[in-house]
């Protein structure tokens, strides 16, 4: 596991929006960063799942998160400013971006794999990503202490049979990462870096690998020190890199 002790107050004050936030590693994420001392934007498209990530931060009595149900898939450019000028009235300024959300589509040969599903993964995983990214960084700029954390695999570091358009869309993913980097450097307040998570004991894990045992594979409870690490000031400086979770 990636090496690293977060103070309990890392994220103070800390104005952080987490993709996907309603279950697996982004409601983990979500959780972690609220407990640090963040405020955290819950986006997703369920709203359920997001008001029970909800329930359970003010339950444990850390700051107040807020609830933004949003379909990546479905969303128009438009939305995206609404929702980039909600966050300013609301909040003023964005300190931390989590790239989490994505689907994996069918894990099949390129030559099997329908033009439609590598489309709808590609506008999850890419291009909505894109457009958070573009849309939220004036916001991100206005912070003392910005970090985007976009979520990786090991299939877009090196490409692997079947997995598809999941494994382009995350090689889209460190490339998306690699030119904020390099045109934030130096000029804005603000880093980028990837993590991948590695096997992790989620549902999309079990879609994948489904005659895996499960819990040979950590929580995303457990691989959260790199997630705080990257999201708080201790990375400071640290611009363009890709981190492993395990």
């Amino acid at each position: 596991m990636f090496d690293y002790s977060a103070r309990p107050e890392l994220l103070k004050d800390r104005v952080i929006l987490v993709t996907g936030a309603g279950r697996g590693i982004g409601a983990a994420a979500a959780k972690t960063y609220a407990a640090h001392g963040a405020t955290v934007l819950l986006l997703g498209k369920t709203e359920a799942n997001l008001s029970q990530v909800y329930d359970e931060i003010e339950a444990a009595g850390h700051p107040q998160p807020a609830v933004i149900p949003f379909n990546l898939e479905t969303a128009l450019p438009h939305q995206y400013d609404e929702l980039a000028a909600m966050i300013e009235s609301e909040f003023g300024h964005l300190d931390g971006l989590l790239h989490n959300a994505s689907i994996i589509g069918p894990r099949t040969p390129i030559e099997q794999l329908s033009g439609d599903n590598f489309m709808r993964v590609m506008q999850v995983n890419v291009n909505a990503m894109f457009m958070l990214t573009s849309t939220l960084l004036p916001l991100l700029k206005l912070s003392q202490d910005a970090s985007v954390v976009f979520t990786s695999s090991s299939v877009g570091r090196k490409g692997r049979a079947y997995w598809g358009a999941y494994g382009v869309s995350k090689f889209a993913t460190e490339g998306l990462m690699q030119t904020l980097a390099d045109e934030v450097d130096g000029v804005a307040p603000v880093r980028a870096n990837s993590i991948n998570p590695g096997g992790t004991r989620t549902s999309m894990r079990a879609q994948a690998y489904p005659g895996e045992n499960p819990l040979n594979n950590p929580t995303p409870e457990e691989i959260m020190p790199v997630y705080l690490y990257l999201m708080g000031p201790d990375s400071t400086g640290i611009n363009g890199q890709a981190f492993n979770a395990q």
